[in-house]
């Protein structure tokens, strides 16, 4: 999907979020990046194979070491 040059980064890349948005729907929570991957607003990722990425926003209460 991706026609500019330098490419970006393919989905099987560990950069892959460095893609270009290719559409951005905020109301509904992710955006489309020209690896044809579908990032989500929580940081989860479904990838063009199917595959799917966990969320891995940085919890700060954890990084205080807080309970919940």
């Amino acid at each position: 999907m991706c026609v500019h040059q330098p490419p970006c980064p393919t989905a099987d890349s560990t950069d892959r979020e460095a893609a270009h948005l290719m559409a951005l729907f905020p109301e509904q929570g992710w955006s489309l990046l020209s690896d044809g991957s579908l990032l989500f607003e929580d940081t989860g990722e479904l990838l063009p194979d199917g595959s799917v990425v966990a969320p891995h926003r940085p919890n700060p209460a954890a990084e205080r070491g807080a309970t919940a």
